[in-house]
């Protein structure tokens, strides 16, 4: 016998349920919504593809800044200088030697600025923790101003610190050994203006810092340091000067000397540099335009990264338009790559270098390859620049993919939702229809039965 006519009787109500509605859903969810997370992950690694290539863009925009007109601090390759000393009366130093004056520089020191410096005797831990008595006034003048200091009183701790409030002075108490301390006073500063003069008192003879027979506690005498540089006198209270930018720090007396010279041989290594960068940058774009892999959506936009560059960089230059780097030892293979022969490039250096400094550098009126290809890299990141349009490209195309998923995922989830909601409403008409075929099939089987 049927178990129910259309399937009632036999449970059907039970089919469905929330189960059957998440199949259906994750069903039409990869028709719907996960294209469109696949278009969104995509763009994801595009971002990246394409943050690579920026940064690659940004390494050539550093290689060739030195050779740019307008360069920070205005020191291009061509402007690089080497410094060479000899002697060690004295240490050279400059904040950027390629700013420096080409020549030899002479300097003679006869003799070295100094502090002032005086001691006391010597006492020992029970008198040097004594208060002091009956020995008078202190007076020192330092810088032409007198200081009294009133000693009565007073151990030696104290009177270190109320020296040691005199403006221009150092005082302390030293431990010069296991039972004998000094009283030490020294100038701030070196030099005769900056010398300490201690009044011959009671205090000063009493202490042992002046007075007859106290001669060697006075133990440096302030001077000034006494140069020649380049025969040119100097009396300085210091023991550094500056000089066109070279600074000098005195060491010891004698005489030491600097040779600032033209450094030609970081122009090769500079522009070796830039085509590492270069070569870099077209190998990484080649890869990701002829990749049927490649996540870029629009490889003609970065081709034209590159073009632009190249354009620039295989233009002609200098003042009649007739150059090239080709004319210079530049290079270019089957593969696109750009390499320098060496010889070709040192010998256009040594005959003519404001010839190859107006073709790389330029002049504001005729920018030179260098100074253009800068400028042109650094256009392209504004917001009307290739980098800078496909930047935003990428990002309207991801904020339209996430504006569709949003909306899909609306549409799906209220569809499924009034879907459970009918689910809910036809079972309980199935259910109730279940039961009353219940009953006619029970009243069939009895009459069945009795017939």
């Amino acid at each position: 016998m049927a178990e129910g006519i259309l399937g009632l009787g036999s449970g059907q109500a039970a089919s469905l349920n929330q189960e059957l509605i998440d199949k259906l859903k994750t069903a039409e969810r990869a028709a719907t919504v996960e294209p469109i997370e696949t278009s969104i992950e995509s763009i994801e690694s595009e971002k990246e593809v394409f943050t690579t290539i920026s940064e690659k863009v940004e390494e050539v925009l550093d290689s060739i800044k030195i050779f740019d007109l307008f360069v920070t601090g205005g020191v291009t390759a061509f402007d690089q200088k080497t410094a060479t000393a000899t002697g060690d009366s004295v240490v050279f130093d400059a904040a950027d030697v390629s700013l420096l004056n080409e020549g030899v520089t002479t300097v003679d020191i006869k003799n070295l600025a100094q502090k002032d410096a005086y001691q006391s005797n010597a006492v020992d831990g029970t008198t040097k923790d004594t208060a002091l008595t009956s020995l008078g006034d202190l007076i020192i003048n330092v810088a032409g101003v007198d200081t009294t200091i009133d000693t009565e009183g007073k151990t030696y701790e104290e009177l270190v610190s109320e020296i040691d409030k005199i403006n221009g002075i150092n005082a302390s108490l030293e431990q010069v050994g296991s039972d004998s301390y000094r009283l030490v006073l020294k100038s701030s500063e070196s030099g005769v203006d900056n010398k300490i003069t201690i009044t011959d008192s009671g205090a000063g003879n009493a202490l042992g810092l002046v007075g007859t027979g106290n001669e060697a506690n006075h133990t440096l005498v302030a001077q000034d340091m006494k140069a020649l540089v380049d025969g040119i006198e100097y009396n300085l209270s210091s023991n550094s000067l500056e000089v066109d930018g070279l600074k000098i720090a005195a060491t010891e007396e004698g005489v030491s000397s600097i040779n600032i010279t033209k450094d030609n041989t970081t122009i090769e290594t500079s522009m070796n540099t830039f085509i590492e960068k270069y070569n870099e940058l077209v190998a990484l774009v080649d890869e990701e335009v002829y990749s049927a892999d490649s996540d870029i959506a629009d490889k003609a936009a970065l081709k034209d990264i590159v073009n632009q560059i190249k354009d620039k960089l295989f233009g002609s230059y200098g003042e009649n338009s007739d150059k090239s780097i080709f004319s210079f030892g530049f290079e270019l293979s089957k593969d696109g790559s750009l390499s320098l022969d060496s010889t070709t490039f040192n010998a256009a250096l040594d005959e003519d270098l404001d010839a190859m400094k107006d073709i790389f550098i330029g002049s504001a009126e005729n920018k030179g390859l260098g100074t253009q290809i800068k400028e042109l890299i650094d256009n392209m990141g504004f917001s009307d620049g290739v980098i800078g349009l496909y930047e935003s490209s990428m990002q309207d195309r991801e904020d339209v993919l996430n504006e569709d998923k949003e909306n899909a995922e609306e549409i799906l989830d209220a569809k499924y939702t009034a879907l459970a909601a009918q689910f809910g409403t036809y079972s309980a008409i199935i259910t109730q229809y279940e039961s009353s075929f219940s009953g006619l099939s029970l009243m069939i089987e009895q009459s069945t039965a009795s017939s």
